[in-house]
């Protein structure tokens, strides 16, 4: 697997990392929905970099001209509920591509801190020699990401796997090396510094869920 972390260097990512995070700002959650939005657009825009690209010729109205058009046929999948804004952001730049929705969330079937993951819902298109872009903003241990490409049945001839998520922790990368395949990206907006006891990730920003959409019972 190949780990791609963007904000190493500053840019305008690093101010809406900043406000994602910060507890005042949080507390509009169409701010935090349009700043992960934002974030979308500009893993997107770096994803594309390791797209493969075919050359075309565009007429104009004054002559012709060659150039280079996305060759891969792109599928985006969101992890429910959380990864739909981020989502938002990859429609607005790859507005070509085919739309999946999984659902995983950690089911605690003792009432206690062990939770094993639950997949409900899947709707996918056929992903036979696609390049499948999953999108989730939170990599804490890494189960979800995992189970839900098991979930998608990988023994299809899937081109390529890009994984995008906004704040991970290193657990989680550690999980991810050992349990995807080889033909795997993962694209890390912000790297955190670790899991805490509940496998929450530190300082990481809350629930991004409950942020964007509102508290769930």
């Amino acid at each position: 697997m190949q780990i791609h972390t963007i904000s190493k260097n500053n840019s305008i990512l690093n101010h809406f990392l900043a406000e994602i995070r910060a507890v005042e700002i949080q507390k509009d959650s169409m701010r935090f929905r349009k700043n992960m939005e934002r974030i979308g657009e500009i893993m997107a825009y770096e994803i594309s970099k390791e797209l493969h690209y075919q050359e075309i010729a565009v007429t104009t109205p004054l002559g012709v001209k060659q150039t280079a058009a996305i060759a891969d046929k792109v599928v985006l999948c969101s992890i429910l509920r959380a990864g739909l804004a981020l989502h938002s952001g990859f429609t607005n730049f790859f507005d070509h591509a085919e739309n999946g929705f999984v659902s995983a969330y950690r089911h605690h079937p003792n009432n206690d801190d062990f939770f094993d993951i639950l997949i409900e819902y899947k709707a996918m298109p056929s992903l036979e020699n696609k390049t499948l872009i999953l999108i989730d903003p939170m990599l804490a241990t890494g189960q979800s990401i995992v189970a839900v490409l098991n979930k998608l049945n990988l023994i299809q001839n899937l081109k390529e796997i890009h994984i995008a998520v906004v704040i991970a922790a290193p657990e989680g990368i550690a999980y991810l090396e050992k349990n995807t395949p080889s033909n795997c990206h993962l694209w890390v907006a912000s790297l955190d510094e670790k899991l805490n006891e509940k496998n929450y990730i530190i300082p990481g920003l809350g629930d991004a869920g409950d942020l964007a959409f509102g508290d769930k019972l």
